[in-house]
């Protein structure tokens, strides 16, 4: 499922009232008086309101605490650049300016957590596809290392962690090391495909984009997708959402579904 809840921004709530009208007055008809009119009683009740029970690991989650105008004080320290000196742009680890010129001990203004869309699933046995372009990763680095790498007495994951990473050049691969790690700890809860479009093509000589490398596997995917504990995240660029439909939607028509339609159901 996509991690995020769609919520009707215009929502009106009926109230349960018994309201009674007195109407009275005279009536004249063919000389005699007609007795005052008194209006029926009406109740109206608002039908029972169903509570959506969230099936993500909203507990103990603090949003908004450090507002702009009033940001928590932290400290830097470490910042490290990840990717290599031949990558397209720079992306620092712990970073807080797009120079990287930041040094250990120099304080910084930190504001959030905003929102709770981008949380792990209850279910430690679920399936967890996690679609990321450049440093849209790092929510699904959160995710990995509380399944893989940190110890927690109330969370085992069980079930499996899939992620596509796009990014434009093998040096711009970001924490590849780390996502090499987990595939060898636990091959059989983590799966990893890079899609690399500067160097990278399918059979069709196409460019590799992570929409590109799904359509390898659209079928296993589509089969998965179709189970009620199977979680879908996406994070970066919102260009390959279109790339994504254009694969789901003959797949899913092979079996009577509307795939835009399923689509808005999952969220």
């Amino acid at each position: 499922m996509l991690g995020c809840f769609r919520q009707d921004p215009c929502s009106c709530v009926a109230i349960g009232f018994v309201q009674t009208c007195l109407i009275s007055k005279n009536v004249c008809g063919g000389g005699k008086v007609v007795a005052p009119i008194r209006a029926q009683t009406v109740t109206t009740e608002a039908p029972a309101k169903v509570e959506k029970v969230s099936k993500k690991n909203e507990e103990g989650v603090v949003v908004n605490k450090f507002r702009p105008k009033e940001p928590y004080i932290g400290r830097c320290l470490l910042n490290t650049k990840i990717p290599g000196d031949d990558a397209p742009g720079e992306t620092w680890h712990m970073v807080f300016t797009t120079e990287g010129d930041l040094k250990p001990g120099a304080e910084v203004k930190i504001t959030g957590p905003v929102g709770k869309e981008m949380l792990i699933p209850v279910d430690p046995n679920a399936t967890i596809i996690m679609l990321a372009t450049g440093t849209g990763i790092a929510p699904f680095r959160a995710f990995l290392w509380k399944m893989f790498f940190e110890k927690h007495d109330d969370y085992k994951f069980n079930g499996l962690a899939w992620l596509f990473l796009g990014v434009p050049t093998s040096s711009s691969l970001l924490y590849k090391e780390e996502s090499e790690k987990m595939k060898e700890k636990t091959p059989d809860y983590f799966r990893v495909d890079f899609a690399i479009s500067r160097e990278q093509t399918n059979e069709k000589g196409e460019k590799m984009y992570i929409q590109t490398r799904m359509a390898q596997y659209a079928e296993e995917l589509w089969e998965l997708l179709k189970n009620d504990n199977t979680y879908i995240y996406m994070c970066g660029l919102k260009g390959m959402e279109k790339g994504i439909d254009d694969i789901m939607v003959s797949l899913a028509a092979r079996d009577g579904i509307d795939w835009i339609e399923y689509k808005r159901q999952l969220k």
